[in-house]
């Protein structure tokens, strides 16, 4: 790659991003769904850039979340200097998110964003905000209908931004999540129809945590009752098989309460529980 086509490069980034901030700019007062993501992070930041104290970001936190993944998250804001409000919330006395259907994140994001449009209105703020970009189009992502139900723009998605230059633009902002693997909230790791419960989300998480601890970037253990199902990226599946690393693999899962310990030789990849679904029902939500 030549000195020149670098450059256009830089150059086409920093006009995205200058694209970013004035469309956001434009909205006069936002209110940001963050969770601390590659893409929450990117549009927090920019908020924050073009409006200043008229940006508000918001985490919820519930059983949904890894702890490590708010702690992040809250670190994350402070060092960027992010208005951050906090708030819990019981996701779970909710029957339709409990029952795990495959519609579950449609009304997830319905009260959770509901939440965020009240405070949004107590703030005399204009917009809510998420980080939903192009490439969300192309899963089964029913969440997509809820926020567009009640008005949440999606500024990633409305410039027509996919992942990569979302990392891209990250990176030249020294943003720290511009390498960050993606993360998703941990009820899409159990099989649709299996009732969520706070005991069994916190053992995929502590599942996931003895993955994170082993130096695996990109995972996600899925849970099949008895069986525990591991994806890792397809250059990291090597690993699995080191001896020291299976065997702690193995214990400590086994500690869990998972009798089967099994690698998807597929590898990671996002949506893998709706694979199952039928080919009718498994298209993205598209506006």
């Amino acid at each position: 790659m030549t000195p020149s086509s670098v450059l256009g490069i830089v150059e086409k980034m920093a006009d995205d991003y200058e694209n970013l901030k004035s469309l956001i700019r434009g909205m006069g007062g936002v209110l940001v769904g963050y969770s601390g993501g590659v893409d929450s992070t990117l549009v927090a930041k920019a908020a924050k850039d073009a409006l200043g104290d008229r940006a508000v970001c918001v985490l919820i936190e519930s059983c949904l979340m890894p702890a490590s993944e708010v702690d992040e998250a809250v670190n994350q804001a402070k060092a960027l200097g992010l208005n951050l409000i906090r708030i819990h919330a019981d996701v779970l006395a909710d029957p339709d998110i409990r029952q795990n259907r495959p519609d579950r994140c449609y009304h997830c994001k319905k009260t959770l964003f509901g939440r965020m449009i009240e405070i949004a209105r107590e703030l005399g703020l204009g917009f809510v905000l998420d980080g939903a970009n192009k490439d969300d189009a192309f899963d089964y992502r029913p969440g997509a209908r809820a926020t567009f139900e009640l008005g949440v723009r999606s500024p990633l998605n409305e410039l027509g931004l996919g992942k990569e230059q979302v990392r891209e633009i990250s990176k030249e902002l020294n943003l720290p999540t511009w390498k960050k693997p993606s993360r998703a909230c941990l009820a899409s790791r159990i099989p649709y129809g299996t009732p969520l419960t706070v005991e069994l989300l916190k053992r995929i998480e502590q599942a996931e945590a003895v993955l994170a601890e082993l130096g695996f970037e990109q995972f996600r253990v899925r849970d099949h009752g008895e069986i525990a199902r591991i994806e890792v990226s397809k250059n990291e599946v090597s690993r699995v098989f080191d001896e020291e690393v299976r065997r702690r693999i193995v214990s400590e899962l086994k500690n869990l309460g998972y009798s089967y310990i099994t690698l998807d030789l597929t590898g990671y990849r996002t949506g893998s529980m709706n694979e199952t679904l039928k080919r009718e029902d498994n298209r993205g939500w598209q506006q």
